[in-house]
């Protein structure tokens, strides 16, 4: 040991361990761009399966690109029989636990498993991408003691995943809403998931062992927690013209106000927007306007504390989007993880085209070198 301390960066904050083509983030501009192109861009304008693509293969696919992998995509979506009955066997489990232990199953199916290639990791990633949504809905669909509701092929992405719940076609706007959910969670920088992730595949661990490590990760309320949090709030609150004291009430006990605040953004978070608009039209729509009241008020007594730099986050109107589409709030983060799974594989794709093992320091400060005494000699 040495009086030279070397300088700690606890949690990494601030350090750079890589470069990455996969998303930019400015916090202070509020800016987030998947491998270029603004978020606001592609929220608007973009599916799911045309980010998808650009997240694994680095460029917007054209039409008879997307065609190909859209049917790629509808094609993997089912999965293994055994895998159904584990989910059947971890039935009362948390969905969250659930799904990481099927997604690490899946690698015992999947024809590529043990090829670490970046080709064959992006494969595996497109189909992790389909079944993950199968694998949510089959274990929910399980502890309610129903069958699963088998994936159809002829739906999108967005709109088979909540047709999986009840087996009833979504409208046309909760399948959009639901779809933009998706774009605006698809990847997101060195986020704790995302690194896990390329600390698994650090080790030349495949695919399937890094999704598994990343869906571990994200079920830490710290890092997926705050949309399922969120909703428990408004619920708690009950009404619009209770936010204000409720709110208050929060900050003089020195507690979090929940949706609001991020790692990363000084300002409001550039996804929230697009999810709030969303939560008006799908709120008029299922005929609950209060939910989207109370967000509102919740919103309107934060705004003191924006000039702190707490503000709006994602999560604060995805909780809210996913109560009123009949989700249970424990269903939350797996949403989270549904979208995310192409950001998680061009994490790992990038890791494993210029691999090198993640092994940072800490700095010791236990006891200095003493010896050691046998317990023979001891009196």
């Amino acid at each position: 040991m040495t009086d030279d301390a070397p300088r700690i960066h606890r949690g990494l904050q601030g350090v750079y361990f890589d470069r990455s083509s996969t998303s930019f983030i400015d916090g202070r501009a509020g800016t987030l761009l998947y491998r270029g192109y603004s978020i606001h861009e592609l929220a608007e304008h973009a599916t799911f399966e045309e980010v998808a693509y650009l997240l694994l293969q680095g460029e917007l696919p054209a039409r008879a690109q997307l065609a190909a992998f859209d049917g790629e995509l509808r094609a993997a979506r089912a999965v293994p029989a055994p895998v159904v009955e584990l989910l059947r066997a971890l039935r009362d489990a948390h969905p969250m636990d659930a799904l990481r232990t099927a997604t690490s199953a899946l690698a015992a199916f999947d024809p590529e498993t043990r090829d670490n290639s970046v080709e064959a990791t992006l494969r595996k990633g497109a189909r992790l991408t389909a079944q993950v949504p199968t694998l949510v809905m089959a274990h929910h669909a399980l502890r309610e003691h129903r069958e699963p509701v088998a994936p159809r092929a002829d739906l999108g992405h967005a709109a088979n995943f909540l047709y999986m719940l009840r087996g009833r076609e979504p409208s046309a706007e909760a399948a959009r809403l639901m779809d933009k959910d998706f774009v605006l969670h698809a990847e997101h920088g060195a986020n704790a998931s995302a690194f896990a992730a390329r600390v698994i595949a650090g080790t030349q661990a495949n695919l399937h062992a890094a999704i598994t490590g990343a869906i571990a990760a994200l079920s830490g309320p710290s890092h997926g927690g705050a949309a399922e949090n969120v909703m428990l709030m408004a619920q708690a609150i009950g009404e619009p013209e209770r936010a204000a004291a409720y709110v208050k009430q929060l900050r003089a006990e020195g507690q979090p106000v929940m949706g609001f605040g991020h790692r990363v953004y000084k300002t409001e978070d550039p996804r929230a927007q697009h999810l709030r608009e969303g939560v008006e039209q799908l709120s008029r729509e299922m005929g609950e306007p209060r939910w989207y009241a109370i967000l509102e008020a919740v919103q309107e007594a934060m705004r003191p504390y924006a000039r702190l730099g707490v503000h709006v986050n994602v999560d604060f109107f995805a909780g809210v989007i996913y109560y009123l589409n009949g989700f249970p709030p424990d269903l939350f983060v797996p949403i989270f993880a549904v979208g995310r799974v192409p950001g998680w594989t061009a994490q790992v794709a990038e890791q494993l085209a210029h691999n090198i093992l993640i092994r940072p320091l800490t700095q010791y400060d236990g006891p200095a070198e003493r010896p050691y005494v046998p317990l023979g000699a001891q009196r």
